[in-house]
């Protein structure tokens, strides 16, 4: 049963769930922080939304989901990728469901 409801929260994911999950990771990788105004960043960048409000909406979604968590870490609030996080990227990079995209805040280095 909680299989089948992972399954089915991973498969009604969107590219832009997506994107967030795979900076996030990749941000944890470099050792960077990664925080919702750089996500903002990123989407707008990527033409994937013009507003705040989505990427605020779309970290939100995924923190429900115990996807992300979300810290207040000083006046910022970064993100990190949670196991069932890495698991639903995981299932998600190898159905190739998505085309991961670059973001212009990791690549900046």
């Amino acid at each position: 049963m909680a299989k089948d409801l992972f399954r089915e929260q991973v498969d009604n994911l969107q590219l832009v769930h997506f994107l967030v999950l795979f900076w996030v990771a990749d941000a944890e990788d470099k050792g960077v922080r990664y925080n919702i105004t750089n996500c903002f960043d990123d989407l707008k960048g990527c033409r994937v939304t013009r507003t705040k409000q989505t990427a605020v909406a779309v970290t939100e979604t995924l923190r429900a989901l115990c996807f992300l968590v979300i810290r207040e870490e000083g006046n910022r609030k970064h993100m990190y990728i949670t196991e069932h996080g890495a698991k639903a990227l995981e299932m998600l990079v190898l159905r190739r469901a998505f085309t991961p995209q670059p973001s212009a805040f990791l690549e900046a280095d």
